[in-house]
């Protein structure tokens, strides 16, 4: 392995549990409850353990992947953390603050239950704006806010954020060194190298259809340039289109070959 690998995670969908939402945007993030299992053995039966941010950036951390989930959904609390617990696997839960007691989404007691069980929260954002977006004032509060209400809500402090989106740039990494994190998160397909900067780790998105195999190859840093391949073009697309532009053309997109099916 070239890096240490960070494995990104959204809902985990559950038999006879709507999810969320069912944008076909987001549906393509979730992954079964029985597919995550299979990843998580895998990663035991490999002789690794899945383990949190802050137990990967010491220099003493063992082999295996960073685990991590965004959003703040219920199943990080029923589903994901059960098992990972009989696994003895920790992981890093980064929570929008503004999506808490929505439907589907984490309660602050159960966030906090969540953290007295020893899993690392982290920060999704106040409100899951696209950060690189946003004028300085506003993007100052989304990182200082969302960690002062995380902070009170399970009474221990908050060191990691990761980007809603993915979208992360220079501002994006300054504010949060101000604000007091120790690591920004983005949606990079990187492995991270010791040398790595803590305020741009890479991750690398497991989606509804990575099969076994794959997240095998995955899972050890193996071939991911195939997917830093794509993410470069689709950022050029972005920049020229802009964010709200590129969504509504990916959507009508993704809505298209679900209805072709």
């Amino acid at each position: 392995m070239s890096g240490r690998v960070f494995l990104m995670y959204h809902e985990l969908e559950l038999p006879e549990r709507p999810l969320c939402q069912n944008e076909p945007g987001y549906v393509r993030y979730i992954v079964h409850i029985a597919n995550f299992r299979g990843q998580m053995q895998f990663i035991k039966d490999s002789g690794m353990r899945g383990m949190s941010v802050s137990e990967a950036l010491r220099q003493n951390a063992t082999a295996g992947p960073v685990i991590t989930f965004d959003d703040g959904c219920e199943t990080d609390l029923i589903a994901a953390a059960p098992f990972l617990s009989n696994l003895g696997f920790n992981a890093t839960f980064y929570v929008t603050v503004g999506f808490l007691e929505r439907r589907g989404y984490l309660t602050r007691p159960a966030l906090r239950s969540l953290s007295d069980q020893g899993f690392e929260i982290g920060s999704h954002s106040l409100t899951h704006p696209y950060l690189t977006d946003l004028p300085h004032d506003k993007l100052e509060q989304e990182m200082i806010k969302s960690k002062e209400e995380l902070e009170h809500i399970i009474g221990r402090p908050v060191f990691h954020f990761s980007c809603p989106g993915g979208r992360w740039n220079g501002r994006v990494a300054d504010a949060a060194q101000r604000a007091g994190y120790q690591s920004v998160a983005t949606s990079r397909a990187a492995a991270n190298s010791p040398l790595a900067s803590s305020f741009a780790l890479g991750r690398v998105a497991i989606m509804r259809d990575t099969n076994l195999a794959t997240f095998a190859r995955q899972s050890k840093g193996h071939g991911l340039w195939k997917l830093r391949v794509n993410n470069s073009l689709r950022s050029s697309v972005r920049q020229v289109l802009g964010n709200t532009a590129y969504d509504r053309i990916r959507a009508g997109i993704l809505t298209s070959k679900r209805h072709k099916r």
